[in-house]
């Protein structure tokens, strides 16, 4: 085990492990967390408050979570020194104990680390300038590391898969007209496309060189010389061990489809060749799982053979459109980074916005679970936000756990809060008849409503 300076491990609890693929969870795993910037703590004291009821409801004293602090963001710059917003050791304790949960992080402005593409060497911004060139070798090619806090910790972990739930509580206010039509799950490959951090300013040596060799080499037409300058990579790997992910938790849920969603009608050789590595997955690895869309146009007839999940391929924008007039004709997304960004976000406004949209960041064998919205720092220890989306994402980490039964009780518990309208301010203001309570005041309702089983589950 790594030597900690400012991490405490717990002496009550274990490792979860990883063997032959598959985590070994014990009945009393040490979780990393990290409590956030902002609302952060806020939220993850009413949050753990719920945890930890639902898992003594569910097993009455026969497991237990054992929380372990983890910092980043603001709270790092707090435990170490002004150029650390992701400590090395926060890194090497998620990746040690496998499954992390976090709140929101602020990434401060200024102060970001550049690498360089030729040694790796890291260095700081100069006067909130970035480096001309490395500091070590003298190589005019650097990059920033990561642009943010969350970036950094998907990237630096590996943690390919950002997996978001999609869908609609009965009451939570939201735009459209049938919300309930509405829930999916979206695979968003994590660590590739533009969020790479591949970029060249324009006016550096580096964006004039990658100019030259694009349009003297390569004989490619940029239309403007003064030009800044990104690549875009969509790797085999990456785009297989994504799509992987989401056809396996199809088929171990009983969703019926698995949608490629793509704009490979234009880019043809990174979102058009994921398209194309996507479907080659399903046929060479899921073979007597799956049915393609053209398969069921011709051999069956249009219909789903039993027992089958439907892959199938749609345009971004054209999702877009489809989420909203046919959302019940989707389960299943898996998406290249930057198109996945976007539709995570509209997908959660159409069933009432971010703060009921849970999140995780899943590698092999390590998992970070995530409130998908910002810090909020006006609304800093004032005890008013919406705590659902921490709360929604704990419940798909004990899930992750294999722990259902606790999982569930969250689950049911916030909708039966929300149906009695007892809520925080956000979802009050929009629902008549409504009471609203504090942070910490939700979080008690929340447990209060959660029905306790007449016998612990098994273990």
């Amino acid at each position: 085990m790594p030597k900690f300076e400012k991490v405490r491990v717990p002496a009550d609890g274990q490792k979860i492990e990883y063997k032959n693929g598959k985590l070994q969870v014990p009945d009393q795993p040490i979780i990393p967390f990290i409590e956030g910037d902002g609302t952060g703590p806020d939220i993850w004291r009413a949050s753990k408050v719920v945890f930890d009821a639902a898992v003594e409801k569910a097993y009455k004293g026969k497991r237990r979570l054992v929380w372990m602090e983890t910092f980043a963001g603001l709270g790092a710059l707090q435990q170490y020194d002004k150029d650390t917003v992701l400590p090395q050791e926060t890194l090497d304790a998620i990746t040690e104990f496998r499954v992390a949960i976090k709140g929101p992080l602020t990434t401060p402005v200024g102060g970001h680390k550049f690498v360089c593409l030729t040694c790796s060497a890291e260095q700081n911004e100069a006067d909130g300038k970035r480096p001309q060139s490395c500091s070590k070798c003298s190589s005019e090619w650097v990059t920033p590391r990561f642009r943010s806090v969350n970036v950094g910790l998907r990237q630096k972990l590996d943690l390919y898969a950002c997996v978001r739930p999609v869908r609609w509580f009965k009451g939570v206010p939201c735009p459209v007209k049938a919300p309930e039509k509405l829930d999916i799950v979206i695979f968003r490959e994590n660590t590739e496309d533009v969020y790479a951090g591949i970029e060249f300013e324009y006016g550096t040596p580096a964006a004039k060189k990658l100019y030259d060799f694009l349009t003297n080499e390569m004989r490619v037409k940029i239309p403007f010389a003064d030009s800044g300058l990104g690549i875009k990579p969509i790797s085999v790997t990456g785009t297989k061990r994504l799509v992987r992910m989401a056809i396996a938790y199809a088929i171990a849920h009983n969703k019926p489809s698995v949608t490629l969603v793509h704009k490979g009608n234009i880019q043809k050789f990174t979102e058009g060749a994921f398209r194309d590595w996507g479907y080659e997955v399903a046929r060479t690895e899921f073979r007597d799982k799956v049915v393609t869309e053209q398969e069921l146009r011709d051999q069956h007839q249009g219909k789903v053979p039993a027992g089958k999940v439907l892959i199938k391929d749609r345009i971004a924008d054209q999702t877009f459109q489809q989420l909203l007039l046919r959302p019940d004709e989707y389960s299943v997304l898996a998406t290249p980074n930057l198109n996945g960004d976007y539709i995570s976000d509209a997908a959660a406004a159409q069933v009432g916005g971010l703060g009921m949209a849970p999140g995780a960041n899943i590698g092999d064998g390590v998992a970070v679970f995530e409130a998908t919205h910002g810090t909020a720092p006006k609304y800093a220890g004032k005890d008013q936000v919406n705590p659902g989306s921490l709360l929604l994402s704990g419940a798909m980490m004990l899930e992750h756990l294999g722990w259902q039964e606790p999982a569930d009780l969250i689950v049911d518990a916030l909708q039966a809060t929300i149906s009695k309208k007892t809520v925080t301010y956000d979802l009050e203001r929009q629902m008549e008849g409504a009471k609203t309570l504090k942070t910490s005041e939700f979080a008690r309702a929340v447990v209060s409503n959660m029905t306790a089983r007449k016998e612990p589950a098994a273990v």
